[in-house]
């Protein structure tokens, strides 16, 4: 059963949402605000708000197609907006150039796009997220090997950095695009339906993962069907439909099946308007 949410000992509370008196809110590292994209010529972000501070993990919830991956893209900027305004720790996406602060997981799709790589190879790629060319010395490779060995270990897969990404399971690959996320060591980590497709095993390595990841500080993006063994880490739910928001606050309880770590989904959610609606766009 989850953990009660007043007794998780890993971690210090964040600040209430609002103005406090007595402490200053956390920093923003994301602020979107009247966001709108479209794909093919379809709308599906329509106006959407959202600010991520320091040390949050905050889920985006919704049903298929609500517009969870299109936001999550369009923050990533592979997504365009067609009007919004979007920052990334304080700076415009525009002339934000900082990319070694985010992990990005998208989607499982293939880690490769069909060419032949190592597991090791696929995790090494992530440290060149943003960074500028450089001599690779010796010390620098060293250094390079250790941190794609912490991040293998870190998802239990350390064992199987030699062999090819095409020999995975679907688990042990999701694992990999994680650990490709982490090497960097990323203030942000953002991550598309993580646990969506992933065997029970993979589930619990995964959420132990992300676990010690907001333990240590880092601050989670996560778009997710429902909160499954990763709801005692969740701090608020933003809650999408049609491309609106709809909800921003405490997590929904999770209720029969879809509490199970094992849980497959792939049926619509239930509505989404069955939660507490907030008035307006959360900006």
């Amino acid at each position: 059963m989850p953990l009660p949410r007043q007794s998780r000992p890993d971690r210090q509370p964040h600040p209430a949402p609002g103005p406090s008196r007595t402490q200053d809110p956390a920093p923003v590292l994301l602020s979107l605000r009247g966001g709108v994209a479209a794909l093919g010529g379809r709308p599906v972000l329509r106006g959407v708000g959202l600010t991520v501070r320091r040390g949050e993990v905050v889920a985006l919830l919704g049903a298929n197609g609500s517009g969870k991956s299109t936001l999550v893209r369009s923050v990533v900027g592979q997504v365009p907006l067609t009007a919004g305004e979007l920052e990334l720790f304080g700076s415009p996406l525009r002339r934000f150039r900082q990319w070694a602060r985010i992990g990005y997981v998208p989607q499982r799709t293939t880690a490769t796009g069909g060419v032949p790589a190592t597991v090791r190879e696929v995790v090494t790629s992530g440290l060149l997220a943003g960074a500028r060319p450089r001599l690779r010395t010796p010390a620098r490779a060293r250094t390079e090997r250790a941190a794609v060995t912490r991040a293998l270990d870190l998802v239990g897969m350390a064992d199987r950095a030699g062999d090819p990404v095409a020999a995975l399971s679907g688990g042990q690959h999701q694992r990999v695009l994680i650990a490709r996320a982490l090497v960097g060591r990323p203030e942000l980590l953002i991550m598309d339906e993580p646990m969506a497709g992933v065997d029970l095993a993979s589930q619990e390595v995964l959420a132990a993962t992300l676990r010690e990841q907001v333990a240590a500080g880092t601050t989670v993006l996560l778009v997710l069907h429902e909160l499954g063994p990763l709801e005692p880490l969740i701090d608020r739910a933003v809650v999408l439909r049609d491309g609106c928001v709809t909800h921003d606050g405490p997590p929904p309880p999770a209720v029969g099946q879809h509490a199970l770590p094992g849980h497959d989904h792939v049926h619509p959610h239930a509505p989404a308007d069955a939660l507490p609606a907030r008035p307006g766009l959360l900006t």
